[in-house]
């Protein structure tokens, strides 16, 4: 558990720097400059400790640098601001794979229901998708308070409170499927 929130914070760390940046100097370009050199130094920092660094990793340091180029540019913040819907795009379009959620599932889930979870699957993916529209609808706003509550709780709490839903459904489906079964056997 430890290593996941590590990763987290890791995945985060540009976002978050830009955040205590920005709310600590009012200043979009100063808070956007810091967030594209943290970046590049966290990247910089994994290569000399030799680690091997995924396509992720890449595509969000360059989203970093170009969106957050054109925010000082411009000194508009709605573009790095949109940074997080494209991860949200991103990881979506893979969740349309079919069947990509099956080798996450218990053996009992993958073997009972698998057209449940394939359709979970794409449950998941338009919930990715709908994160995103809402992350870009939100930094179109340009409010950055509203913007740091949506990033922070709303993705979070949707995919939890999804997670809670997808497992109280597979498990109510799942022992009802079983409890049939054994009637039908007993029969």
């Amino acid at each position: 558990m430890k290593d996941v929130f590590a990763r987290l914070a890791t995945d985060f760390l540009s976002t978050i720097v830009f955040i205590a940046v920005y709310f600590t100097t009012d200043s979009i370009v100063l808070a956007t400059g810091v967030a594209i050199a943290g970046a590049i130094a966290q990247v910089v920092y994994s290569r000399i400790k030799g680690r091997e660094l995924g396509y992720m990793t890449w595509a969000s340091l360059g989203l970093v640098i170009v969106l957050g180029s054109a925010t000082i540019l411009t000194n508009d913040p709605r573009f790095v601001l949109a940074k997080p819907a494209i991860a949200h795009f991103a990881i979506g379009a893979i969740m349309l794979k079919r069947g990509w959620m099956l080798r996450y599932m218990p053996p009992i889930v993958a073997e009972t229901i698998p057209e449940y979870v394939t359709f979970a699957g794409f449950a998941w993916a338009a919930l990715m998708f709908a994160l995103g529209c809402g992350t870009i609808a939100i930094a179109m706003t340009g409010d950055l308070k509203l913007w740091t509550f949506y990033v922070s709780v709303v993705p979070l709490g949707a995919k939890v409170a999804a997670f809670a839903i997808q497992y109280v459904t597979f498990r109510t489906i799942v022992r009802s499927r079983i409890r049939t079964a054994r009637a039908a056997a007993g029969a």
